[in-house]
């Protein structure tokens, strides 16, 4: 068979179950001149040659495993597509592998497969593996944060997992801007799955969604580049002659100034955000690996703002906020993470897997910042000298705040987890014990000063304060003042079980999963003292059923009890305080979903996921949430409930590339001590998303990749000290569109001569991206300021970033 010099190719890992690499899977097709065959080497890695713009079924077959197809599949010349697949053991034959899910088990079970290298192309202002979760997934208005909510949750209810690894975050950031980088290096990611409700019990122990990711094992020596405005990382991996070590490292570095600096607060801004992360393999034998997966993390984060003007109201009657501001803030987070990962296949039924992982934590926020301002009308008097400034002002004070907040946290976990295949079920079964010390000093304090005198607290047990009518004669305090000092220890102890089986129900392939979960903790504090011993018990469960129809269709039941026992953040209150008996927040969770796969458009495969879920929720720790700064009552004295519907549709829409449109209805809402039921911080009704790729037909390198948001607005929260049963006022809509045009010289097969200086890339790619394309304001919080004469008090937005321009460089070699 002869193809094209610019024939496309298909290349890929082949894995069992267990995530082990198979050796010797037969992958094939039959082309017009005849079978085209090629096998997976030691490591899984296959690369095959397909012909251009031809549609192809693709066979992967195996004497251990059952024999699965892709139909279909069809790339334009030049296209490089990376397709990895777990084989499953048993007698049943996959008729069809989608081309968003490669393995029926993915498909089963509800997750969302996300191609790595659609993290690397797609634009977003904060990039990596959580700006394609909040599109597909989850939900979040501040693109300068990696933090997602989902399905009407908060920040800290969301598990992710590297390599089998439970993940954290640091405690103290408070806007989206400290945060600099994720743990996840989506550069050297493999396999990305995510599950936004009903997931398994071999998952822990939140209440809202699961990220679950493993790292590639490299085939061959490589490196690979990326170079922007924001910071660039750089990507090394390479295997032993004799193929039993490998490694792959990457180091990061991010400088968020040319974000920072598109806001309306004018500032000195100097942040170093910087990671190393490495992941290397061992394979004595066959049937044995080991791992060590290593991070280092060091954020800093230097803050001085100088002035800010933000014009709001109406068109009637503008009004403008201008603050002029003394100080600075200087934030430090530094991060240590290391784990070890034993996998040994006891024989063909048993897999033993032992792990043990250290995360260490040193953060600081401290700062001082005095900030001067002035509210009032806006002078809209077209050609005069004032046009834009404050008139008739209608406030004018100061505020300085203060803070020395430091955390040190040491996390311990051992773990092991058992799993057996039995050919026609899966039985999965894991124990944990996790220790978590935390080192805890908050001192916060704000003083407000309007038109010449202090502010006082607001708290009911002081003499009314009716300044400046009349003198005040309370004790004169800060505005704000939180100081505690808190050593805490909790030791869990957590375990699961589950029973998988999948089977033929008439002509129907039907799946099955019941599984239960115990999680015991106890708190120790030096200040509170010890807490109760707690218990909870989690059972899940989840029924897929596949008809034998015509249609492609898939319909999924999935629910359970799922608990969040408190992490330390959770048992600390607005004062600092820890409680040390707060309870479990518990979720009876409900999901029901249909897949439904088809081809339109010459045979172009397409598939549409639809989901409905309720959530009903019992000891809620209510919350406020101030950017993405999270502070709990810690007192678990509400109820609640989410419910909604997402629709999610991908497919070719141009041929050879994958695009997605989503949407989604959501509803959540609290009921804070019989009080009613108001919306929750997260209640963000409308989410709409949409990820494009395209390419310009007669210039196949010329690339289009557009990333487009729109959110309803969500809750403006309330002033301190304020009832929020007051304050139930919506931020406007968030609406973002990033855009990333690339023009790639050379990929994958796409050769160059030999005396060229491409011949020495495997990729090669230069590419502008404008971030907030349509220049929109989007605003993440309120800024609350007082009329001292009318006692109102105004939400000023606090709005996110403007349109900006970035150069972006990616080399592979």
């Amino acid at each position: 068979m002869v193809l094209a010099q610019n024939a496309p190719f298909m290349h890929g890992v082949m894995l069992d179950e267990h995530h082990m690499p198979i050796e010797g899977v037969n992958i094939y097709y039959d082309g017009p001149d005849g079978r085209v065959s090629v096998n997976t080497n030691q490591s899984g890695y296959y690369k095959i040659v397909l012909p251009a713009d031809v549609p192809v079924d693709v066979y992967f077959t195996h004497v251990s495993f059952a024999n699965s197809v892709y139909e279909g599949v069809q790339l334009p010349p030049d296209s490089v597509y990376e397709f990895n697949s777990i084989l499953l053991t048993g007698l049943t034959t996959l008729k069809t592998v989608e081309i968003d899910s490669p393995t029926g088990r993915k498909k089963l079970q509800g997750a969302i497969d996300i191609p790595p290298a659609l993290l690397r192309k797609i634009p977003s202002a904060n990039g990596g593996v959580e700006a394609i979760v909040k599109l597909l997934g989850g939900n979040s208005n501040n693109e300068l944060s990696t933090q997602y909510s989902v399905r009407g949750g908060n920040y800290d209810e969301n598990l992710v997992y590297v390599e089998d690894i439970e993940i954290y975050r640091p405690l103290l950031i408070r806007s989206g801007q400290q945060e600099g980088l994720s743990f996840t290096n989506s550069a050297m990611a493999e396999d990305v799955q995510f599950y936004s409700g009903g997931f398994q019990s071999r998952y822990g122990d939140k209440l809202s969604s699961v990220l679950d990711i493993t790292y590639r094992r490299p085939v061959d020596y490589g490196a690979e580049l990326e170079a922007s405005f924001l910071g660039g990382s750089l990507t090394l991996e390479g295997i032993s002659k004799d193929k039993k070590w490998s490694a792959i490292t990457g180091a990061r570095y991010r400088n968020n100034s040319l974000l920072v600096n598109s806001q309306q607060t004018e500032t000195n801004f100097n942040p170093v955000f910087a990671d190393v992360q490495t992941m290397v393999n061992f394979m004595p034998s066959d049937k044995w690996e080991i791992n060590f997966l290593g991070n280092i993390s060091q954020n800093k984060y230097n803050y001085e703002p100088l002035t800010r003007q933000t014009n709001f109201g109406t068109i009637d009657d503008p009004i403008a906020l201008q603050i002029f501001y003394e100080g600075q803030e200087q934030d430090e987070y530094l991060t240590y993470f290391g784990a070890l990962k034993s996998a040994y296949k006891v024989s063909d039924y048993f897999t033993l897997k032992v792990i043990g992982s250290v995360y260490h934590t040193q953060e600081q926020e401290h700062f001082d910042i005095l900030a001067q301002y002035v509210l009032g009308d806006v002078d809209t008097s077209i050609g005069g000298d004032s046009l834009g400034e404050i008139q008739n002002p209608r406030g004018v004070g100061s505020q300085l705040n203060h803070g020395r907040n430091d955390l040190d946290a040491l996390i311990a976990n051992a773990e092991v987890k058992g799993v057996h295949d039995f050919k026609t079920s899966l039985v999965e079964w894991g124990v944990k014990y996790t220790r978590e010390d935390f080192r805890d000093r908050l001192v916060e304090w704000e003083v407000v000063d309007s038109a010449g005198f202090s502010l006082p607290a607001p708290v009911i047990d002081r003499p009314v304060n009716d300044q400046p009518y009349s003198p005040y004669y309370g004790p004169l305090t800060p505005y704000q003042n939180v100081r505690a000092t808190n050593f805490v220890v909790i030791n869990r102890m957590q375990g699961y079980a589950q029973w998988s089986r999948r089977a033929k129900l008439g002509g129907s392939e039907a799946y099955m999963n019941l599984g239960v979960r115990a999680h015991q903790w106890q708190v120790d504090s030096d200040i509170s003292g010890t807490g109760k011993s707690q218990i909870v018990v989690s059972p899940r469960a989840q029924f897929s059923l596949k008809p034998n129809w015509e249609k492609d269709m898939l319909f999924r039941l999935a629910g359970g009890l799922y608990y969040q026992p408190p992490f330390y953040r959770e048992l600390r209150d607005s004062l600092g305080v820890v409680n040390p008996d707060v309870k479990a927040q518990r979720s009876l969770h409900v999901v029901l979903g249909n897949d439904y796969s088809f081809k339109m458009w010459g045979g172009r495969p397409f598939k549409l996921v639809t989901e409905a879920y309720y959530k009903k929720l019992d000891d809620v720790n209510t919350y406020t949430l101030e950017n993405v700064r999270i502070r709990y009552r810690a007192n678990n004295d509400a109820v609640a409930y989410a419910y909604g519907l997402d629709m999610r549709l991908n497919g070719e829409f141009v041929p050879g590339t994958q695009s997605w449109f989503t949407f989604g209805y959501m509803k959540t809402e609290e009921n804070y001590r019989n009080r009613g039921y108001i919306a929750r911080p997260t209640d963000q009704r409308l989410k709409f998303g949409l990820l494009f790729q395209d390419y310009v037909p007669n210039i196949p390198s010329l690339r289009m990749y557009l990333n487009l948001v729109y959110n309803t607005g969500l809750p403006g929260g309330s002033p301190s000290y304020a009832d929020p049963y007051v304050y139930q006022s919506r931020l406007r809509d968030y609406r973002r569109a990033d855009a990333g045009f690339a023009y790639v010289f050379t990929e994958g097969n796409k050769k160059a001569d030999a005396d060229s200086w491409l011949a020495a890339f495997d990729e090669l790619s230069l590419g502008l991206e404008i971030f907030n394309l349509f220049d929109n304001q989007n605003a993440i919080t309120n800024t609350w300021v007082r009329d001292v004469y009318t006692k109102t008090q105004y939400g000023i937005p606090n709005y996110l970033t403007s349109r900006v321009f970035s150069l972006k460089l990616t080399a592979r070699i």
